[in-house]
C-alpha cells in the first residue's frame, strides 16, 4: 500500500507525529479496522488516547506485559477499539522508536519508561539555585540513550541579572554538555521561548527537570496557553512541590507537541553506557592514548587522562563525575544481567518440569496440563 506525503500530513493526527512510518507500521491493525492513535496521559491502568475522531479513554488490560519496560507510556502509538463502551481497549502497542528511561532506585534493577517516541529531551535547571554540573551530565546521559537529542534549557535566568555572571553558568554548563544546545530562558516573560521553540521544532519533545526548575512555567509559554498549574518555590531551598503528577503530552501551536513529566527526585542511570561516553566524549578521546585499554585512569601508568587533568586539559571535577556514571551503570547493568539470568533460568526448570509431568501423563501416572504463564 502507497502513502503519499500529502495525504499523510493531512492527516488529523499529523500534528500529533502521524507520518509515513507510523502509517506503515499500522498497515496490520488497519486491516482489523482498529483506530490509530498517540497516548496523550496514563493513569492506573487506563489511558487517554488521541485519535482522528477526538481523545478516547481506553483500558490497557490486553497490552499489559511482564516486562515493566514494555508498559503503555505517554507518547506511545497505540490501535484502539474504533468503537465500543467508554473506556475502549487498547489492542495494540506500536513499536518504539525511542524511550526515556531511567533506573526506578539506585537500589534496584528495574527500568521506568518517562516518555516515548521522542525527538528531544528538554533539560530544565533553574538558576534560582546552585548549578549541579553533575545532575546535568546525568541527564544527558540518559538524553543521548534515548535516541533524542537533548536540549539544555537555564530557566529563571531574570534571577541572573549580571550578564556576565549568566555568561559565566552558561560556559559551565557547556563544558559539560558537548554538542548540546544551551539556552537561557525566563518563561515567565517570554525571553528565550521562541528561541526554544524553534530549535525543537515540530517533534516530540519531553521536558525533564527536578521539581521547582520552572517546568510548568515553561511548558504553559511554549503552549500559549495556561494548561499546567504553576506553584511558588520554597524561599529555603528553591525546591518545588510537584505540581505536575502525571506525564501529559500537549499539542505547540507550531506543531509537534511537548511531553510534561512531574518533577524527579531521582534520576538513576540505566543500561547508559553509549550514553554517559557521549556526555564525557573528550574523556573517551583522552582514554585512547592510555597505555592498558582497560584503564581505570586512577593510579595506571600510561594513564593519558591523568596527563590531561595534570596539563590543565581536564578537570578533575568532569573526571570524578565520569567515574561515579561509569560504576553506577556498571552495577545497574549487572544488577539487570543477574535479574534476567534469574529469568530464564526460572522458564528452564519450569519447562523441564512440565517435560517431567508430560512424560508421567504418557506413562499413565499422572495428568498433566501446563504451567500457567508467569
Amino acid at each position: 500500500m502507497y502513502f503519499s506525503s500529502a495525504s499523510v500530513s493531512s492527516h488529523p493526527l499529523a500534528a500529533y507525529g502521524w507520518d509515513e512510518g507510523w502509517e506503515t507500521e499500522f498497515i496490520p491493525y488497519s486491516v482489523q479496522n482498529l483506530l490509530p492513535g498517540r497516548v496523550v496521559r496514563v493513569d492506573r491502568g487506563l489511558c487517554d488516547v488521541v485519535t482522528a475522531t477526538g481523545v478516547v479513554r481506553a483500558d490497557t488490560e490486553f497490552v499489559v506485559p511482564r516486562d515493566p519496560m514494555k508498559v503503555v507510556c505517554t507518547g506511545d502509538w497505540v490501535a484502539v477499539d474504533p468503537v465500543g463502551s467508554d473506556p475502549r481497549y487498547v489492542r495494540m502497542l506500536l513499536p518504539r522508536r525511542t524511550a526515556f528511561v531511567r533506573s526506578t532506585s539506585s537500589k534496584r534493577s528495574e527500568g521506568q519508561i518517562l516518555a516515548a517516541n521522542v525527538d528531544h529531551a528538554v533539560v530544565a535547571m533553574s538558576l534560582a539555585v546552585e548549578l549541579d554540573l553533575g545532575r546535568v551530565e546525568r541527564f544527558l546521559a540518559l538524553a543521548w540513550e534515548s535516541g533524542a537529542q537533548p536540549v539544555v534549557v537555564l530557566t529563571k535566568a531574570d534571577l541572573v541579572p549580571d550578564p556576565v555572571a549568566l555568561s559565566h553558568l552558561v560556559e559551565d554548563v557547556v563544558a559539560s554538555a558537548p554538542g548540546v544546545p544551551v539556552l537561557t530562558v525566563c518563561a515567565r516573560d517570554g525571553d528565550g521561548v521562541e528561541e526554544l521553540a524553534a530549535l525543537i521544532g515540530r517533534g516530540t519533545s519531553v521536558l525533564l527537570g527536578v521539581s521547582g526548575a520552572g517546568k510548568s512555567t515553561l511548558a504553559n509559554a511554549l503552549v500559549g496557553d495556561d494548561v499546567m498549574d504553576v506553584q511558588a518555590t520554597r524561599d529555603m531551598d528553591g525546591k518545588g512541590r510537584h505540581t505536575t503528577t502525571t506525564r501529559n503530552l500537549l499539542p505547540l501551536p507550531d506543531g509537534g507537541v511537548l511531553i510534561d513529566t512531574p518533577g524527579l527526585r531521582g534520576v538513576g542511570l540505566w543500561d547508559a553506557g553509549g550514553g554517559v561516553g557521549q556526555v564525557f566524549a573528550e574523556i573517551e578521546e583522552f582514554a585512547r592514548d592510555c597505555r592498558f585499554h582497560d584503564c581505570a585512569h586512577d593510579a595506571e601508568p600510561g594513564c593519558a587522562v591523568r596527563a590531561a587533568v595534570d596539563e590543565g586539559e581536564l578537570s578533575v571535577r568532569r573526571l570524578e563525575s565520569y567515574r561515579k556514571l561509569v560504576r553506577e551503570n556498571q552495577w545497574i547493568v549487572a544488577k539487570s544481567d543477574a535479574r534476567m539470568r534469574a529469568g530464564v533460568r526460572q522458564d528452564w526448570k519450569r519447562r523441564q518440569a512440565e517435560g517431567r509431568a508430560a512424560g508421567e501423563a504418557k506413562r499413565g501416572r499422572g495428568s498433566w496440563r501446563p504451567a500457567p504463564p508467569r
